[in-house]
């Protein structure tokens, strides 16, 4: 199960004698590559303890909204902030109606309203409990919000009556938490995503490059791919592992990277360039090593290619987007941008640390904030992860993507 590699999964548990299956869920989870924390509730806790999910996930399991232990005491906020997808297995009648209601009066409810990620829950109770009025409005309320509802499954249940009500298996459940990543937006697009640092030499073993780690790249790769499009990634110098069915070129000049996308660009139907890519390249690279004799070294600098903007400017032109990484005018630096180098969108993120100090973004974090402009318009994506901003910002292209060539059509 690759598609959930690498993912981040809430498990929130609730109570009921189906609590049990939601260990070999955990263990099923992290089979597939993802990590996994877990959220219970306090009458989940009288079913399994949380020893049991603390031993099998690796990381302590979250009971309390009011966590001293947490930063400011906002658990809710950093677990919320944390996942790439809240699974609720199983999901009570009870919390299925606290959900439908809004309510916020312990952890794990707490957490989903704090969330924007996928939200799914897999109902288990009673089979006369599942078809009452109350629970099945209660559902299409949720449904209706957008939440993915897995099950129930139908069958002999813990009471010993037979109907509908149990949790779906955990095999089914897992493919259908995987399907929630894909959806067809960008099908029969080709997408091709610049991404990491480029690297210019300045002898056989030293080299002139920059901060860069190329996760959000590849997080907009796996994005793109989740949302159907044939994606390839051309990435500098990376220690990530290459998203499931992208293709990735591997460079490490500007230089090599212009041509691999130039190379490819026929195809391309839209053109993001996440990559720190270095403005100058040592005029002369030294074939043997520099030796240390001299206090001082002087190196004499060119300018490499501009690929975003040759791009931009292409007569088989795709939709363009590009990136700006400020340390400070974030706002008038991303809009010159836009305009002098012809783009139809550009993403600007501030790079060192927010104002609280507290949190790290952009180049080598997990976390990142992104004013994205255009010509007219503008939009904010707040503080997250970058594998969560990456499904943001690729929704946001497509829509822009989706409406440029539909004025195209009809200009045409």
């Amino acid at each position: 199960m690759k598609r959930l590699h690498g993912k981040n999964i809430l498990l929130g548990i609730t109570g009921g004698i189906a609590a049990y299956k939601s260990a070999e869920l955990t263990r099923r989870l992290k089979d597939a590559g993802a990590d996994v924390r877990v959220a219970m509730t306090r009458a989940a806790t009288e079913f399994v303890t949380p020893l049991t999910f603390q031993a099998l996930s690796g990381h302590p399991v979250h009971t309390e909204l009011l966590d001293e232990s947490s930063e400011a005491g906002m658990g809710h906020i950093e677990l919320a902030r944390w996942a790439d997808a809240i699974l609720i297995a199983p999901t009570s009648a009870n919390f299925i109606a606290k959900l439908a209601q809004g309510r916020a009066d312990d952890l794990l409810s707490t957490i989903c309203l704090a969330t924007e990620v996928p939200l799914a829950f897999a109902p288990a109770m009673n089979q006369a409990m599942w078809n009452d009025l109350a629970t099945q409005a209660n559902c299409k309320t949720l449904r209706q919000r957008g939440l993915f509802q897995f099950g129930p499954a139908s069958g002999e249940q813990a009471c010993g009556e037979i109907g509908e009500g149990r949790m779906m298996e955990v095999p089914e459940l897992i493919d259908h938490l995987a399907d929630c990543f894909e959806h067809g937006v960008l099908q029969a697009v080709n997408v091709m995503i610049t991404a990491g640092p480029t690297y210019e030499p300045i002898d056989p073993v030293r080299f002139i490059g920059n901060r860069s780690s190329g996760r959000m790249g590849y997080a907009l790769a796996e994005a793109a791919r989740e949302a159907g499009a044939s994606v390839t990634l051309i990435s500098g110098p990376c220690h990530l592992a290459t998203p499931d069915k992208v293709q990735r070129i591997n460079v490490e000049t500007a230089e090599q990277m212009h041509k691999a996308v130039f190379d490819h660009l026929k195809e391309c139907n839209i053109f993001i360039a996440a990559a720190a890519v270095a403005d100058y390249k040592p005029v002369d690279a030294k074939k043997q090593k520099i030796k240390k004799d001299n206090e001082s070294l002087n190196l004499v600098l060119e300018r490499n290619p501009d690929i975003l903007s040759d791009v931009a400017h292409s007569k088989t032109r795709p939709f363009v987007v590009g990136f700006a990484a400020e340390t400070e005018n974030i706002e008038q630096n991303a809009q010159s941008k836009l305009q002098r180098k012809n783009l139809d969108m550009i993403a600007a993120n501030f790079v060192g640390q927010t104002e609280n100090n507290k949190q790290d973004i952009g180049f080598n974090s997990e976390y990142n904030a992104l004013q994205v402009f255009w010509a007219n318009g503008s939009s904010t994506l707040e503080l997250t992860r970058k594998s969560v901003l990456a499904r943001q910002l690729i929704q946001l292209i497509t829509n822009h993507y989706q409406a440029h060539k539909k004025d195209e059509k009809n200009t045409a």
